[in-house]
């Protein structure tokens, strides 16, 4: 006969299997809402504003947006659980899409970046997902399930930058501008992936793991930002998880956005910026189950450093790559995304170890806003830096940032409060 404790295991597991098959749909489609309009967000800010030093401010104001959700969704999520928070930022996304939509008609970049910031909700969406499929996932898979979540990104977000040639025929033949069409098909996709989570994401896989640990809302103690604080201070790798998370992202960010402006001034087609966009995304996500299990095998730090050293490859390519269409350039974005993809695996399965239940979202929601902030600045930079000094200038600043994580990755190890191998089951 088993005991209560067993019966309860048997009954998460179950939960936990069908949390991320629900999961790895939702990603899926709601990667190509937030990334369909990668390829042509700063030419469309550029034809908006007249301007090619504030062509990466729509990618900018979007991670903006991302930071703020992130930070508005955890506390939601922490309240109401996993689905309400889910739903809430792709519904925002979806009305961010719209609005890039109504900007390109109506020519304003005030109302270009104010859907931006509503679009990078879906952002948020995304990454508060790969912690939805940690929350009752055991120690041991925790990085293999994190990672199944990303790598369902895959799918819609390789699709995603693809479909810009058919948002171009869309906005024809609905008599939109050529680079709104993919932002009106991405307003549809997030709907649909919103309905999905309302419909299908129950029980909630949060609140049954704060029920759990007597850890409900109404339980927690304190504020946000102090439960956040007691947290780093009582598992120090946190902090270093923290910050070569944000710099990895902050580095891809910085140079994927210009690198569509870079290609154009060299004479590349939409349809060839939109393939290189597609390389660079299959490299963050297509490969993040080898990331997990690499995490869960021979430690979440050993990959955080590795994913630095990766960037730092990237980034030397990129700043070598001329203008236009190069080898360069496309092995230098596919091997960006995969930097990102191990650096940002390990660094949140860091996360998802060391933060107790009772403090979850609030430590996940304040290290996703950091992430975003920081890439934030990187992206505000990207288009000045670009116009005053070039492109391979700005691969030089994003190297800085690589080497940042490196270094993060380093101190998590040093900090020796995270397992350096996780042995699989069996």
């Amino acid at each position: 006969m088993s005991t209560p404790a067993e019966s309860a295991a048997v009954a998460h597991a179950g939960v936990q299997a069908r949390t991320l098959r629900v999961l790895v749909v939702s990603q899926a489609v709601g990667a190509v809402g937030v990334t369909i309009g990668v390829a042509t967000a700063s030419l469309l800010a550029r034809d908006i504003s007249g301007s090619d030093a504030q062509a990466g401010l729509a990618q900018t104001f979007q991670v903006l947006g991302t930071a703020l959700a992130a930070y508005l969704l955890a506390r939601l999520m922490g309240r109401r659980g996993r689905r309400v928070g889910l739903v809430t930022g792709y519904l925002a996304g979806a009305t961010g899409a719209a609005l890039c939509v109504a900007a390109g008609v109506v020519g304003s970049m005030a109302v270009l970046l104010t859907g931006a910031v509503l679009l990078g909700s879906t952002t948020a969406v995304n990454n508060g997902s790969r912690y939805a499929a940690t929350d009752l996932a055991p120690e041991e898979t925790r990085g293999r399930a994190l990672s199944l979540v990303v790598w369902a990104t895959t799918i819609g977000a390789v699709a995603g930058p693809n479909l810009t040639g058919v948002g171009a025929t869309l906005a024809r033949r609905l008599g939109i501008p050529e680079l709104t069409g993919g932002f009106a098909i991405g307003a549809v996709v997030l709907v649909v992936a919103a309905v999905w989570v309302a419909v299908l994401l129950r029980p909630d896989p949060l609140l049954l793991a704060q029920a759990a640990a007597g850890a409900t809302a109404e339980a927690r103690s304190g504020r946000s930002w102090s439960r956040f604080t007691d947290a780093l201070r009582a598992q120090p790798a946190l902090g270093a998880a923290i910050v070569g998370m944000a710099c990895a992202h902050a580095a891809m960010v910085t140079v994927m956005i210009m690198t569509p402006l870079h290609m154009e001034h060299g004479g590349a087609h939409l349809h060839v910026i939109g393939f290189v966009i597609s390389v660079h995304v299959l490299g963050m996500f297509a490969f993040s189950p080898l990331m997990g299990m690499a995490a869960d095998r021979f430690g979440r730090a050993q990959v955080l450093r590795a994913g630095g050293v990766v960037l730092l490859v990237a980034l030397a390519l990129c700043g070598l790559a001329p203008q236009g269409s190069s080898w360069q350039i496309f092995a230098g974005l596919f091997l960006l995304g995969l930097g990102w993809s191990a650096a940002t695996v390990a660094a949140s399965t860091i996360i998802a170890d060391l933060t107790p239940v009772a403090a979850r979202t609030d430590v996940q929601g304040t290290s996703d806003m950091a992430m975003s902030l920081t890439a934030a600045g990187g992206g505000a930079l990207a288009g000045v830096i670009v116009a005053w000094l070039g492109y391979p200038a700005l691969a030089a600043f994003a190297g800085l940032l690589a080497l940042t994580v490196v270094v993060s990755g380093q101190a998590a190890r040093h900090a020796g409060t995270t397992r350096l191998v996780v042995t699989p089951p069996g």
